[in-house]
């Protein structure tokens, strides 16, 4: 039977998005590592066993990895499960979700990494970590006004939703790096303790 084009084509195309996927784990570890500066182009393509022109003919340039690897973190961190629940289930999940960090520490150290080096304005992911931040700001703010809403918890004043957002945030972030520093450190039990206490005081 004669190849059809997309017979033809599917092997290569695999293979591409195969290589890319694993250009794109490599950069993740290297950038966790090393931050972006000191992750080099020739570090990854060495891990990778390729060479610096292949990873620019995948994403263009070191910027273009990096938004790449952004984008991967991004997909990962969605797929956590926290799609599925709103309210104070919104935050109940959180010890499960942040524990899971745990199973992959990449993320977590790649996160922590650039967003420390993003304060910068002239860095590449400045407006991405900026971004995630606000976004992240907002899911929380939103899921206390949903709580309220229904009952769940006492009303909450504009300024008190923006400051319990930002605690939570900030505790998030906070036992995220103890963790990176002291892996014996009890995510689950920390991040429970402080969502039980939370709840509590929301509620009145």
């Amino acid at each position: 039977m004669p190849e059809s084009a997309e017979t033809r084509t599917r092997g290569p195309y695999r293979t591409g998005v195969r290589r890319r996927e694993q250009l794109i784990g490599i950069a993740m570890d290297v950038f966790g590592e090393h931050g972006f500066a000191g992750g080099s182009l020739r570090t990854i393509a060495e891990q990778a066993g390729v060479n610096h022109a292949t990873l620019i003919q995948h994403f263009g340039s070191k910027e273009g990895l990096l938004t790449a690897v952004l984008e991967e973190w991004d997909r990962r961190t969605v797929e956590n499960g926290l799609t599925d629940v709103s309210g104070l289930d919104y935050f109940r999940r959180l010890p499960e979700v942040m524990a899971a960090h745990q199973d992959n520490r990449g993320l977590l150290e790649l996160f922590t990494t650039i967003a420390a080096e993003a304060s910068s304005p002239t860095h590449p992911a400045h407006a991405f970590i900026t971004q995630r931040y606000t976004s992240n700001l907002t899911t929380l703010a939103a899921h206390l006004r949903e709580a309220a809403r229904i009952g769940d918890i006492a009303p909450l004043s504009f300024a008190q939703i923006e400051i319990e957002a930002r605690l939570l945030t900030a505790m998030l972030d906070g036992v995220g790096l103890q963790w990176l520093l002291d892996p014996t450190t009890d995510i689950r039990a920390i991040v429970t303790t402080y969502v039980e206490r939370a709840i509590a005081s929301w509620e009145g």
